[in-house]
C-alpha cells in the first residue's frame, strides 16, 4: 500500500498519521509544495492525504503552485483514489467539487468540541467519530459540504467540520492527527494568531497533554476504516467524478 501526502509548511507533517502506516508496512512518500516539489500521477500511489497549512486555498499570488496541488487533486479523484484532507486539505478538496471556501465567523484555535450530525450516518465511514468529542482546531476559513457528499460534524464555532464524498473521500477541519511536538510548531511559527478572541485559547490550554491519546485513536480509527475499504473501493467503484 503506497501513501502519498501534500505538504505546504515544513511545520505541517502527518503527525500520528505516520506511525499507524508504517504500522501497517506502508510505502510513505510526499509532495512538498513549499519546496517547489511537483505530484505525482495518481497511478503512483494508493492513498492521498492532503495536510493543513496556514494560507488561504486562493492565495495563488503568494502560492502559485495552490493551483498545480488543485490540478493533482482533481486527477485523484477523476482516478477514484481515497483522499483524506485535513484543515486546508479539506477545504482544498471542497474547493476542486465545486465549494466555495469563504472565512469563518470566527478562528478557531485550540481544543473545543465537536457534534456528529445525524445525516453523517449515512456513510459507514462516520462509525470513527463519536455523537460527541473533543478534537484540536486551528482554522479561520470554513468550506460548504460538497454537493453530494455527508455532512459529518459542527462546532459552536463552525457550522461545516467535516464531509464524506462517495464513502472514500474525508474532508476534517478539526485535527485528529496532532501530536505534541507538531502543536508546539503551530505555536512556535502561528503565534501571531493567538489574540485574544471567543474561540482562542491561550499557549498554555493549547499545550494540554491529555488529549493527545484521545483525538489520534479517533484518527486511527478512521484510517483503519479507510484501509479496509481502499483496495475494494478504490478499485471497483465506477469513476463518476467530471
Amino acid at each position: 500500500m503506497r501513501l502519498h501526502y501534500f505538504q505546504h509548511v515544513p511545520f505541517e507533517d502527518l503527525g500520528n498519521i505516520k506511525d499507524w502506516a508504517l504500522n501497517k508496512n506502508m510505502e510513505i512518500t510526499s509532495t512538498r509544495f513549499y519546496k517547489g516539489e511537483t505530484p505525482p500521477e495518481p497511478d503512483e500511489y494508493d492513498w492521498l492525504v492532503v495536510m493543513g497549512g496556514p494560507m488561504g486555498i486562493y492565495d495563488y499570488e503568494l502560492y502559485p503552485w495552490l493551483k498545480k496541488e488543485k490540478r493533482a487533486i482533481r486527477k485523484a479523484l477523476k482516478d477514484n483514489k481515497t483522499i483524506l484532507g485535513i484543515c486546508l486539505g479539506a477545504q482544498l478538496i471542497s474547493d476542486v467539487l465545486g465549494g466555495q471556501v469563504t472565512q469563518n465567523p470566527e478562528k478557531e484555535i485550540g481544543w473545543f468540541p465537536i457534534i456528529k450530525y445525524e445525516q453523517a450516518n449515512q456513510s459507514p465511514i462516520a462509525a470513527f467519530l463519536p455523537q460527541e468529542t473533543i478534537a484540536f482546531h486551528w482554522h479561520g476559513d470554513t468550506f460548504p459540504i460538497p454537493e453530494g457528499a455527508v455532512p459529518l460534524a459542527f462546532s459552536e464555532a463552525c457550522q461545516n467540520q467535516g464531509f464524506i464524498y462517495k464513502d472514500r473521500i474525508v474532508g476534517l477541519q478539526f485535527h485528529l492527527e496532532s501530536t505534541p511536538k507538531s502543536v508546539q510548531l503551530l505555536i512556535d511559527n502561528c503565534s501571531d494568531e493567538l489574540v485574544n478572541a471567543p474561540y482562542i485559547q491561550s499557549v498554555k490550554t493549547l499545550q494540554t497533554d491529555a488529549y493527545f491519546p484521545h483525538i489520534n485513536a479517533i484518527m486511527e480509527s478512521l484510517l483503519e476504516k479507510l484501509y479496509a475499504n481502499i483496495t475494494v473501493d478504490a478499485q471497483e467503484s465506477p469513476n463518476t467524478f467530471e
